[in-house]
């Protein structure tokens, strides 16, 4: 094995130890690059070496990071978190949870039924897991406890509702995604249309399913109301806003109004109107809206900046020739390599967050795609059909990372909220059949790239 190579696994397995630390991942991706640019500069003059690297080179990171603040497709993240804190802060959730709590009480599974809708509305306007995690726990968990739904029931289905939001678009991860590996955000935020909703009726049919075979788990409200036009005029009064402002974004990109960066603009300022019309708005809420957006987008932002660090150094020891190499060698065909690569990232998102996974390990898995020379149908309109399908595989696997541990977000966010009672290992055994659900998603986005691909091609097709 040469030192180059040894020197890339180095890097990684360097990385993967100092995440359990407990130092911010921002240093530790920084601090990596830095030292290991430092070892190989020092090979180079004792070891006869040929690696080419020393502390000029991290002067390259300069010019890098000031394409990253220049970037203006970046400038939607900070917008987009702005706009699901503000929705957050609206009311409007809250409007949308009484009302769909009425409409499916007569369900077995109602209740939950409702959180897996809210979930679905959320993250077609927030794309903050953390925000519409705590805010769907916070609304129905008491709800669903009282009414003598299961705790791994309860859990479960909040924990994983509450995660599609960085699937379904506007979501923060496909525009980081689509800067990294230059592709259209509106390729990727159309793509992954129909494979949220896919999520979301598996969430639902399992929710059904369950409350048929074992009707114990999830029973009715005791004071169930009539399904009447008044309550279906109510259901319309607390979605219409929502979805309104949801047009408003998605809408204006869809149809090329607007690129998402003035699309995000316009969605922070729906959900401004939005939170006025309901009342909702007052100073210290924008000023808490605007102290959390700083926040997030402080949190991405350092990242990108230890990522780029990171990134530069292995390019510069040859990491990706040698991931290239290795991942199309295998002998496995090109679905064979692609289910490989899926299950690492899977893995990976045990330890790592879907942020450090997308800037580090997407780009270098990126071009062996591209070398696979798949036949996905991109219908004669998009221009790289098999890399727009294979972000969505990803997106959906990065998914389950919420929810699987020890580093599942979700599930801390969850805990932080959670009634008396509730344990950790409730909340783990909760979202497990829920991954296995994710995971029949990805495998049906795999055996019909069309779920991906039709709409896009479809709407931008002459």
């Amino acid at each position: 094995m040469e030192i180059n190579e040894i020197l890339i696994l180095s890097m990684f397995a360097s990385f993967i130890l100092l995440l359990f630390t407990g130092f911010p991942v921002a240093w530790v991706l920084g601090g990596v690059g830095t030292v290991f640019a430092g070892i190989a500069y020092l090979c180079d003059i004792h070891l006869d070496t040929i690696i080419g690297i020393d502390f000029n080179s991290i002067g390259i990171v300069v010019s890098r990071i000031y394409k990253i603040m220049d970037n203006w497709i970046l400038v939607a993240l900070p917008m987009f978190i702005f706009m699901g804190n503000m929705l957050d802060k609206s009311g409007a959730a809250e409007n949308l949870m009484k009302s769909f709590q009425e409409l499916f009480g007569r369900v077995k599974g109602g209740l939950a039924i409702t959180v897996v809708l809210i979930g679905i509305i959320l993250a077609a306007s927030t794309g903050i897991i953390g925000a519409s995690v705590v805010l769907l726990a916070v609304m129905s968990l008491p709800s669903m406890l009282d009414q003598g739904y299961d705790k791994k029931v309860a859990v479960g289905t909040v924990a994983s509702a509450g995660t599609l939001g960085i699937l379904i678009p506007p979501s923060i991860m496909l525009v980081i995604m689509a800067d990294q590996l230059a592709l259209s955000v509106g390729d990727l935020f159309m793509g992954a249309v129909f494979p949220g909703l896919v999520l979301g009726a598996l969430y639902i049919v399992y929710i059904l399913g369950w409350g048929v075979l074992k009707p114990t788990s999830m029973p009715l409200a005791e004071n169930i109301q009539p399904v009447t036009l008044g309550l279906w005029i109510r259901v319309l009064k607390s979605v219409l806003p929502t979805l309104l402002m949801i047009v408003a974004v998605l809408g204006s990109i869809f149809t090329g109004m607007a690129t998402p960066t003035e699309a995000s603009a316009v969605g922070a300022l729906a959900a401004v109107l939005l939170a006025w019309y309901n009342g909702k708005l007052s100073f210290p809420v924008f000023k808490d809206c605007l102290h959390n957006t700083f926040n997030v987008s402080g949190y991405i932002f350092a990242i990108f900046i230890g990522a780029t660090m990171f990134a530069l150094v292995l390019r510069e020891l040859g990491g990706d020739e040698y991931i290239e190499s290795f991942l199309t060698g295998l002998p496995f065909g090109p679905y064979g390599i692609i289910l490989f690569i899926l299950g690492i990232i899977f893995l990976l998102g045990f330890v790592l967050d879907w942020i450090e996974i997308t800037l580090i390990i997407l780009p270098l898995v990126a071009p062996v795609i591209n070398a696979l020379e798949l036949s996905i149908n991109g219908y004669g309109v998009l221009d790289n059909p098999e890399l727009v399908w294979f972000v969505m595989l990803v997106a959906v696997t990065l998914q389950t990372s919420f929810l699987t541990p020890p580093v599942g977000f979700a599930l801390f966010y969850l805990k932080g909220v959670c009634p008396p009672g509730v344990t950790l290992g409730t909340i783990y055994k909760g979202v497990i059949p829920f991954i296995v659900l994710q995971l029949l998603g990805l495998t049906l986005l795999l055996l019909f790239p069309a779920l991906v691909n039709w709409f896009p091609a479809m709407v931008y097709s002459p």
